[in-house]
């Protein structure tokens, strides 16, 4: 998902191609998905990101799929009414520059075979101890907050679940300059 035009960001950049230590917030995670399980990648974009679908286009293994813009959820939407891509589809928003291969495999790994779909979400005390933002939580007054990484499973299927992860890597949403320094001080001090 790289649609977003990332104002709150204040970047000369679209809030995709924001470098994070030199390198663009979506090809870190297009590295983390290629190292990964996942099988096809395809990068939703909208008018908001031109730069973004150019940049995009032009990657390796990556198909482009137009979206209006509207904002994630609508983006979503409009992706699943494709024929060509079918669930379960794992979504990943752009702005998690420290995603890893391993990340990737276990949100796989803990979906299994489920035709469930499923949130993956970090407890909003480990986004304030890595003093990133918190830009929403499931329920109002509640301590989990979304990572932007998440299954859709077949949609004859009701259930949805939430998976709880504490991994740093999936709490450090990068929608401001603050998380921005957050997430390249992270990968310093990881040695990526």
């Amino acid at each position: 998902m790289c649609g977003g035009e990332g104002s709150r960001l204040e970047s000369p950049h679209e809030k995709p191609l924001h470098p994070i230590d030199g390198v663009a917030m979506v090809d870190r995670v297009l590295s983390a998905l290629e190292a990964s399980r996942v099988d096809t990648r395809y990068a939703a974009v909208s008018p908001n990101a031109p730069a973004t679908q150019t940049h995009l286009e032009r990657a390796n293994g990556v198909r482009t799929v137009e979206t209006n813009g509207d904002g994630y959820v609508a983006d979503l939407m409009a992706l699943l009414e494709r024929p060509a891509i079918e669930p379960p589809i794992l979504t990943v928003a752009a702005d998690l520059p420290l995603l890893s291969r391993a990340t990737v495999d276990r949100v796989l790994a803990v979906h299994g075979e489920s035709d469930a779909s499923r949130t993956i979400c970090v407890p909003v005390a480990l986004k304030r101890r890595l003093g990133v933002s918190i830009d929403s939580t499931l329920e109002p007054d509640d301590h989990l907050a979304p990572t932007g990484v998440n299954v859709v499973g077949d949609a004859d299927e009701p259930e949805s679940m939430t998976h709880v992860s504490y991994d740093p890597r999936l709490a450090i949403n990068v929608n401001r300059r603050e998380d921005a320094r957050t997430a390249a001080d992270q990968l310093a001090s990881e040695g990526r």
